[in-house]
């Protein structure tokens, strides 16, 4: 089959096309015959090695995925053979999803949602379960809940608006002005331009403030929470300095670093299939064109995600 393999880390250029071994299932796996994956930030820090999650190359990168069962390993009754799943399969360790097939154990995957084709469900699982488990399963966020989401626009931020949304929330992005009327499209009840604002002025009340950004912007957002609030960060989930910080404020501190959960990916599911939930793809590149689409998401500033087309 077709994979994307890398033998050494670097930039984009070491991620070379390359025939490799069908992965075949073992008891409760499915193997997928993949149609779309997509590329997330983390992809390119594991890349250059600045976060070896998979240890030294070679190895296949790659997480989220969209497409088809081509066979089930015994003991598993989830799913048959033609199904259409995806999901996130085994983050942190290696999934392999920068392939033509790719196995997981089924109770990693779930049923593709009916309204999405496999380039926008590929966009869904990692930016979508992060949001969820943040919000939803860490926050509990809501009806009337006012929520600060930095990054509003980019992968995780803009699944987040519309989730926060979707639960009733009050809703406030951070984006750049460029931006503003992606976010406001998403359901966001005010946008702040943090290039020309200053958001902690720009907001006080906040019951929960979710980031994804890093670099210091988890302890700025602790002067937007009311007293009692509730931080959560997907970027700074280790820094024991943070936590330490917004607790002495009397404030609640959540570090997430993103499951594989098939019940959060049907919740997800749910919401796409009642209109309140759909993720924003800005460019496609086919699989072999692997290394392009890593150039254009490390060099910022996206709207929404990048899929690569597998079939």
């Amino acid at each position: 089959m077709l994979s994307i393999v890398q033998d050494a880390f670097g930039g984009p250029e070491v991620l070379v096309a390359a025939e490799t071994e069908v992965p075949r299932p073992t008891f409760t796996e499915v193997q997928v015959r993949v149609h779309a994956t997509s590329v997330n930030p983390v992809e390119g820090y594991i890349r250059s090695g600045q976060v070896p999650l998979l240890g030294r190359p070679p190895f296949v990168l790659g997480w989220d995925v969209s497409g088809v069962v081509s066979e089930v390993g015994a003991g598993s009754s989830r799913f048959a053979v033609g199904d259409e799943v995806y999901g996130m399969p085994f983050f942190p360790r290696a999934a392999g999803a920068n392939a033509e097939y790719l196995v997981a154990p089924s109770r990693m995957l779930a049923r593709k949602p009916a309204g999405l084709d496999h380039v926008h469900a590929a966009a869904l699982p990692l930016v979508g379960l992060t949001a969820w488990q943040g919000l939803v399963d860490y926050a509990g966020i809501g009806p009337g809940d006012r929520v600060l989401i930095h990054a509003a626009g980019g992968g995780v931020g803009h699944v987040a608006v519309q989730i926060a949304k979707a639960r009733g929330a009050y809703v406030i992005g951070t984006a750049s002005a460029g931006k503003r009327d992606f976010v406001m499209s998403l359901g966001a009840d005010e946008v702040v331009d943090y290039q020309a604002t200053d958001f902690t002025e720009a907001v006080r009340d906040a019951d929960v403030v979710f980031d994804v950004v890093g670099g210091g912007n988890g302890e700025r957002s602790l002067a937007s929470l009311r007293p009692g609030g509730h931080l959560v960060t997907a970027v700074d989930h280790s820094n024991a300095e943070l936590r330490a910080k917004t607790e002495a404020a009397g404030l609640r501190f959540s570090g997430i670093a993103v499951e594989p959960d098939y019940p959060g990916l049907d919740a997800l599911t749910r919401l796409v299939d009642e209109g309140r939930l759909r993720p924003y793809v800005t460019q496609t590149f086919p699989l072999r064109d692997a290394a392009k689409a890593h150039e254009l998401v490390e060099a910022g500033g996206l709207q929404g995600k990048v899929v690569l087309t597998v079939r």
